[in-house]
């Protein structure tokens, strides 16, 4: 059989590279797009800058053909109203603008009955935090296009899923725990199962929907969060 190909945005750090990894043991052929190299990994590299729709199209351009494409590439932040308005369009860019942009070039390569596309959210995608209105801004556009894009696509057979994870174990997280002064158990004990998720578990989850199986599931808003969601 032809092995399947998949582009993974961001996959040389943090939740892409465990996205990557898991998809390479699956017996993917992975494209770990992203602007800087790895420092290891079985993946393929392509430097890709997500917000510039000509690197993008230059990604995508090399590619013989595709079957799924994951948008994990992003940007976090802490921001205000009264902050410059650089980061608020950085973290736009880097996390709706540049999911739209991969989403838009790989849609042609994907084949109709098959096609796979899940983007990396957050569960700030679907609730607020005050101090992050540029990230929630940015995420909750990801999932409302993944759930749009899902049904614009349903005809091809091709499915759209979104994955919104809460704490993670990545140095994104740490350094937030750093802003808030939290130590990883103090962020732990305030998730209902009082867990922090791994970049491996979220691979899993990339790694369901990706497969045959989930064919009927598509606009999904998927949390990986412990529960956070379910507090009042």
């Amino acid at each position: 059989m032809t092995q399947r190909i998949v582009v993974v945005t961001g996959g040389t750090s943090g939740i892409g590279q465990a996205i990557a990894a898991r998809l390479t043991a699956d017996g993917y052929r992975v494209i770990a797009a992203a602007r800087h190299a790895p420092h290891a990994g079985e993946a393929e590299f392509h430097c890709c800058d997500v917000t510039d729709p000509g690197s993008v199209q230059g990604l995508f351009a090399s590619l013989p053909r595709l079957d799924a494409l994951v948008n994990s590439a992003g940007l976090a932040g802490a921001n205000s109203l009264q902050d410059d308005d650089a980061l608020w369009h950085a973290i736009i860019a880097a996390n709706l603008h540049g999911t739209y942009y991969c989403c838009k070039a790989a849609l042609p390569l994907l084949p109709d009955g098959s096609g796979r596309i899940v983007n990396i959210a957050s569960v700030l995608g679907l609730r607020g935090v005050a101090d992050q209105t540029a990230y929630c801004a940015a995420k909750h556009g990801v999932v409302g296009f993944t759930r749009a894009l899902a049904l614009a696509v349903a005809p091809r057979g091709i499915t759209v899923n979104a994955v919104c994870p809460g704490w993670v174990d990545t140095a994104m997280a740490r350094q937030r725990f750093d802003e808030l002064g939290l130590t990883p158990e103090a962020a732990a004990s305030g998730v209902p199962t009082g867990h922090i998720a791994t970049p491996a578990e979220v691979a899993d989850a990339v790694a369901w929907l990706l497969r045959p199986e989930s064919r009927s599931v598509t606009g999904l808003a998927l949390p990986i969060d412990g529960g956070t969601l379910a507090l009042p």
